[in-house]
């Protein structure tokens, strides 16, 4: 196996900051303790220590051990401790449930042998070094002692501290491991790098070479990636990029989308945290597109709905009262009301909007009519009530509000004919 040029000395520093010293908590205590006990060697992995060195707080803990599974295995069952979720074994981690307070995910130090760019059938070692060249960026394969050390082969605190970022050794190699790491550069350079467009070109002309191997990772996969890039720092320019490397058609967006909407919606709007949906709309021009795009992610009813909401309403509405068509909107919805308003919002925010602020603070308004009310006028129980209902809601809407009680229920022969017109016209 070729290993890129690595330290000699991984160990570069060692911690002292609050942020560390608030992770060693009575339960990590405990499980380094049993580990240590054992003559095991464990570290924390990955993203936690790129967090601490960044100073920030991390929200979970992963680690590495030298111990296998089995005798991970064994260890907890001597310990008493209990072991959950047996389905990561095979990958080499074991999750024991410290305390019986919480749960830790304990891997293997392993190698990838074979992999078909979204699984990989792996080879326990216990060589840190090796164990940090399977992993997919420099910032993410640095490892961290309970005693402060960080270990660094791979150079990852240099390119930290130029927020640069950069896969491990061989770029091509590491994509085809997993073509998900592609979408994984583009999340991490929002999340790391100081300027919005600073890419290293060989690094993405790599990514544009692979992109199709991005067809074989499931749509639930690709969003969660696409999602945090959408709603994460310079998100505007990364999607920008990411359609410059023709990665649209395979994460579920029009071949040869403009992205002179993105820019003009990004520029203006990209202060006002807009919906990941939101602003991936700026690269759909019909509802067809949004179709695609949620055929392809699998997106959630609201997110899809949404993405159609913003294509069918981001045009002007030209009112001398701005807003009261967006009210309009809310109250005369068959949906639920307050859904339709988050994405009335989402479209003001797209627009950037000077009535966003009002629109926020408008209360939707209470109709005044019950079906109690419309039985006692005479509407028979049923879907016939209900299309009355929607009916009278339309006219009162239309008469901004304003209408009376009494005066919506003057309403009802006239609405009532017009329902039954409208089924003896679809007999015939």
């Amino acid at each position: 196996m070729k290993v890129p040029k690595s330290r000699e000395n991984p160990v570069i520093l060692k911690l002292e900051s609050p942020e560390f010293h608030s992770i060693l908590s009575e339960d990590v205590k405990t499980l380094v303790g049993l580990f240590q006990k054992y003559n095991h060697e464990i570290r924390i992995a990955g993203g936690a220590v790129r967090d601490l060195l960044m100073g920030i707080q991390p929200k979970d803990l992963d680690f590495a051990t030298t111990a296998t599974p089995t005798e991970m295995k064994k260890m907890f069952e001597t310990e008493n401790v209990r072991m959950i979720n047996a389905n990561g074994e095979k990958h080499g981690t074991v999750t024991p449930r410290i305390n019986d307070n919480e749960n830790f995910e304990v891997t293997t130090l392993r190698i990838d042998v074979v992999t078909d760019g979204r699984h990989a059938e792996v080879l326990f070692t216990t060589d840190w070094l090796l164990d940090a060249l399977r992993r997919d960026l420099t910032i993410n394969s640095m490892f961290l002692g309970l005693d402060g050390s960080v270990y660094d082969y791979f150079f990852g605190y240099d390119d930290l501290n130029k927020r640069r970022v950069a896969f491990v050794g061989n770029a091509e190699k590491r994509i085809q491991e997993d073509y998900l790491r592609i979408l994984r550069y583009f999340r991490f350079y929002g999340r790391i790098s100081d300027k919005p467009n600073n890419h290293e070109p060989e690094t993405l002309q790599t990514i544009k070479n692979n992109a199709e191997g991005l067809s074989n990772i499931s749509g639930e996969r690709i969003w969660t990636e696409v999602k945090k890039i959408a709603e994460g720092n310079s998100a505007g320019a990364l999607l920008e990029v990411i359609t410059q490397c023709e990665l649209g058609p395979y994460i579920g967006l029009p071949s040869n989308c403009s992205t002179e909407e993105l820019k003009r919606v990004w520029a203006q709007s990209g202060h006002l945290s807009l919906n990941a949906i939101t602003l991936l709309s700026t690269l759909l021009s019909t509802l067809d597109d949004a179709i695609n795009l949620n055929a392809r992610l699998k997106l959630s009813a609201f997110e899809r709905d949404l993405a159609i909401f913003v294509i069918e309403h981001r045009g002007p509405k030209l009112h001398p009262k701005p807003l009261l068509p967006y009210q309009q909107l809310v109250v005369k919805t068959k949906s639920k009301p307050l859904v339709v308003r988050q994405y009335v919002i989402e479209v003001l925010k797209y627009n950037n909007s000077p009535y966003l602020e009002d629109f926020q603070k408008w209360e939707i308004p209470t109709f005044p009519i019950g079906g109690a009310l419309l039985k006692q006028n005479g509407v028979e129980s049923g879907r016939m009530m209900g299309q009355v209902l929607h009916e009278l809601k339309n006219i009162w809407a239309d008469s901004e509000f304003m209408l009376s009680t009494e005066e919506i229920l003057k309403h009802i022969p006239n609405v009532t004919e017009k329902l039954a017109q409208r089924k003896r016209k679809d007999i015939s």
